[in-house]
């Protein structure tokens, strides 16, 4: 995997851009100084309106270095228009945000070379080979251009044996993977990925959900959007819900999934529920799928986050009380996609500091 750095986020300035710490420390290292470096994105209040369209309101969250941080929301949620803002192709909002503790918009030439970013759209030249595309985005960054970075970059991302194929007669995925790799040319702290799985099929995803886990081991803190509620599941750390461009929820993934998830046990049974035990089964708080299935809901969901949970056991002794067997037991949690629903259905966004 090709060396990427981690700005030191204290007293940087431009001179301070090319003086970076490398991430082969280990994630540990940034364990165990995380109390002491700062959020590496901070966005503050951030409103953005188009004449009567209110594109964000009021947003205010953080991302902390080394994570994965996915932002969920509907198509004209917000998620691109934000980070137009942050990443300085809009300058025009109200609000701070920062990146790594400088203004985007006061300290631009500083916050830009700090960020990486991989647009939905293809943006390469398609008359330039693959090494050619590399060279010229150095260039763009003032990064002197390095044959050993561009084979590194390239051979990471399975791409050196087509370094002087043109990029038009690239695949797919291969186009893919070559956006994230002119992305890392100017060594980012910050790689923003919009809708990186957007209209790719099912092998593509997988290979580029592997990349991304690659560069969060080597430290590069990424900020994910998606509409996708699987890409966020398997990937982020921490996940935030947009919808109309206000921030209704950001909570670590698994407290996300513990606090809300609906979780459930399906009993199969060798006989027929009889009348006397679906009313009582219905009593306790059970369904009843079919003559032979009993199911067991707990509902924790954004409007419901503390609801009691039925032990399995009180079920268990009702079925054999009333004469029948048990002959399987399965569980589990529905997925993050119902979580949103929820949230989108309710609208109550949470207040974040």
């Amino acid at each position: 995997m090709a060396r990427i750095h981690l700005a030191k986020f204290s007293n940087l300035n431009r001179k301070a851009c090319s003086s970076r710490i490398p991430v082969s420390h280990s994630l540990a290292t940034h364990q165990t100084v995380s109390n002491s470096i700062p959020p590496i994105l901070q966005i503050e209040h951030v409103s953005k309106s188009y004449g009567r369209l209110q594109a964000l309101s009021d947003t205010s969250f953080e991302v902390n270095p080394g994570e994965i941080f996915a932002l969920l929301g509907p198509n004209g949620a917000g998620k691109t228009t934000l980070i137009g803002c942050i990443t300085g192709l809009i300058l025009r909002f109200t609000g701070s945000i920062r990146v790594a503790g400088h203004d985007v918009r006061r300290d631009a030439r500083i916050t830009r070379q700090l960020i990486g970013l991989v647009p939905q759209e293809l943006n390469f030249d398609p008359f330039f080979n693959v090494e050619q595309v590399l060279h010229y985005q150095s260039g763009f960054y003032n990064v002197p251009p390095s044959q050993d970075k561009i084979e590194t970059i390239l051979r990471d991302f399975g791409l050196w044996e087509k370094r002087k194929a043109n990029t038009r007669s690239l695949s797919g995925g291969m186009k893919r993977r070559l956006m994230i790799c002119k992305a890392l040319m100017h060594d980012p702290v910050l790689l923003f990925l919009d809708e990186p799985t957007a209209g790719v099929d099912v092998e593509l995803r997988d290979e580029l959900w592997k990349y991304v886990r690659r560069l969060k081991e080597r430290g590069v803190t990424i900020f994910l959007t998606t509409h996708y509620l699987e890409e966020a599941e398997q990937l982020a750390d921490r996940i935030g819900f947009i919808d109309q461009g206000s921030i209704l929820l950001v909570h670590d993934r698994e407290d996300l999934l513990n606090r809300f998830a609906q979780r459930w046990n399906r009993i199969t049974l060798r006989h027929p529920v009889t009348d006397s035990l679906q009313a009582t089964l219905e009593r306790i708080g059970t369904q009843i799928a079919d003559p032979h299935t009993v199911l067991i809901n707990t509902d924790k969901t954004p409007s419901n986050p503390t609801s009691a949970t039925l032990p399995l056991h009180t079920v268990l002794q009702e079925i054999q009380h009333h004469g029948n067997e048990i002959v399987h037991i399965d569980g589990g949690r529905n997925s993050l996609e119902s979580i949103f629903r929820e949230v989108l259905k309710t609208r109550v966004p949470e207040k974040h500091s």
